[in-house]
């Protein structure tokens, strides 16, 4: 029987990559405006680059940003780019079509939790600008554990705060390194939410179910309950 449904945040409920890309092109093009001399697709580059050494939240990046690009911080450029990368983030963050719908439908039959790899601050913070911040059980951050997934300790914790046991827990996700394999050697059952998943490469690693629209979500559930029953 399944009583508890464990969310992925980023990419899963909310489309973080789309606005992540939309406003780091805009924070690049507002710093050349203001006298940054590299060209906007090298500087992109650089900057996801460098996103991937520190982490996609890093807060402060465009310092090393500039360190790397110019040899050193013209704080002007800096605060063009920090200004027009707020602006472009508040005006484009959004969850999926239907999230909400589907989030009001599901905690009245199932425990719901968040297990995110964000900081807590970014995962509440990105929750209640969306409004999802009441359809939470419990919320699960990098601060809780200091452990990224899919290390089982994530996992453990989320199971213990919903009180309920692997076989009775649902985890979906974008990912299938992070979110899915994680959760299928704790005995989860999975759901691949294809829709926000940006890495193409293959691996072998096959959840138990996937879905290109959230929509889908519920009817998956209910299948899975079938099969358990």
């Amino acid at each position: 029987m399944i009583k508890a449904v464990i969310f992925d945040l980023d990419n899963t409920l909310i489309d973080f990559m789309s606005t992540k890309k939309a406003s780091c092109d805009a924070a690049i093009g507002a710093m050349i405006e203001a006298g940054l001399k590299t060209p906007k697709q090298k500087a992109l580059k650089a900057l996801f680059s460098l996103y991937r050494e520190k982490g996609i939240e890093h807060q402060t990046i465009f310092k090393p940003f500039l360190e790397k690009t110019m040899g050193r911080v013209d704080y002007k450029i800096m605060a063009a780019g920090i200004v027009a990368y707020r602006k472009m983030k508040s005006a484009t963050l959004m969850t999926y079509p239907s999230v909400k719908k589907i989030l009001g439908r599901l905690n009245k039959r199932y425990k719901l939790a968040i297990l995110s790899d964000a900081p807590a601050l970014q995962a509440w913070t990105r929750l209640v600008e969306m409004g999802l911040e009441n359809y939470f059980d419990a919320v699960i951050t990098y601060n809780d554990t200091h452990k990224l997934k899919p290390h089982p300790r994530p996992f453990i914790k989320a199971l213990r705060s919903l009180g309920v046991k692997p076989a009775e827990a649902v985890m979906i996700g974008d990912s299938l390194l992070r979110d899915v394999r994680g959760a299928k050697r704790m005995g989860m059952k999975t759901v691949l939410a294809s829709y926000g998943n940006t890495n193409k490469r293959k691996l072998n690693i096959r959840a138990d179910a996937e879905i290109s629209d959230i929509k889908d979500l519920p009817k998956i559930l209910s299948a899975m309950e079938l099969k358990t029953c």
